[in-house]
């Protein structure tokens, strides 16, 4: 499975996010894509204000912060 972390660099939420996710890829194994949106014109158009955000797909999980349980959720639905 692959997740995608819209991020931004000089974001702390983002890095924050990015930080929290690494014992949940450990424990799940899930790789995870992360895009800077500053990089395309669409993607800071889509997300632009609510980065950090963890999608599958076209499904978000959360932004701004990791909400773990909804992660949870989502893991243990696919798995």
């Amino acid at each position: 499975m692959k997740l995608t972390l819209y991020f931004r660099e000089y974001c702390s939420l983002c890095h924050q996010m990015l930080a929290e996710l690494a014992p949940w890829r450990q424990q799940y194994g899930f790789e995870l894509d992360v895009m800077d949106v500053d990089a395309d014109p669409e993607l800071e158009r889509r997300f632009n204000e609510l980065v950090p955000v963890l999608m599958d797909g076209e499904v978000e999980i959360c932004h701004w912060h990791l909400d773990a349980a909804r992660l949870a959720a989502h893991l243990g639905e696919i798995g």
